[in-house]
């Protein structure tokens, strides 16, 4: 009798925990199609990115394969979107020229962007003595004499958006500025100490 009352009460239990997984799994399935027929009703927009200047403190090629870069930029950052907002982790800016890295990563703190927030990053991006391609040196130096250097300030990181309660999981987020710094005429500039500071105004591109 004692089996018999074991074996029937071990039943129970396991009926009792196959509806719960099973209510579980309803319940769950139900809430990821609420925020999927949210998500695709709200349509979030890509947040939009602006390179509004950058402050020249160094920039020198003391050998073919050497160069050495101290400079601040301005990037400025909007959330265009009014019901969805965005988290930044781990995003990094740093300089390229010619898709070659010449500054070291520079952190920008995490931060949460509301709806229609903006958020104003000043950061400073340097690189002491850092090797690059000999022709890329070359490159450089020819274009300082000509008049004008184009770099590319990037920013790479993670985002997450948050509708209402609801958090997603991180994206990669990868932004390309471009920044056309006309060394050859000073008057372009304002004098900053010992840099020059250049507006730009250069729309930027964001991919997720």
């Amino acid at each position: 009798m004692t089996e018999k009352v074991c074996s029937h009460h071990k039943g129970k239990q396991k009926r009792f925990f196959q509806r719960l997984c099973a209510i579980l799994l309803v319940v769950a399935f139900i809430l990821l199609l609420i925020f999927l027929i949210t998500w695709a009703i709200l349509q979030p927009k890509k947040p939009r990115f602006i390179l509004q200047d950058a402050t020249i403190f160094n920039l020198t090629v003391p050998a073919p394969n050497i160069l050495t870069t101290n400079l601040q930029v301005t990037i400025y950052s909007r959330n265009p979107n009014s019901k969805v907002g965005i988290y930044y982790d781990h995003l990094h800016v740093y300089a390229t020229y010619h898709s070659q890295q010449i500054t070291y990563y520079t952190q920008i703190p995490s931060v949460y962007q509301g709806h229609k927030d903006v958020n104003i990053w000043s950061p400073f991006i340097y690189g002491t003595m850092v090797p690059i391609a000999p022709y890329n040196g070359l490159a450089l130096t020819q274009a300082q004499s000509n008049g004008g250097v184009d770099l590319k300030i990037r920013l790479d990181g993670r985002v997450k958006w948050k509708v209402g309660a609801v958090t997603t999981g991180r994206y990669h987020i990868h932004v390309t500025c471009q920044a056309y710094i006309p060394f050859g005429n000073r008057g372009t500039g304002i004098v900053i100490g010992t840099g020059v500071k250049y507006q730009l105004s250069q729309s930027c591109s964001v991919s997720l």
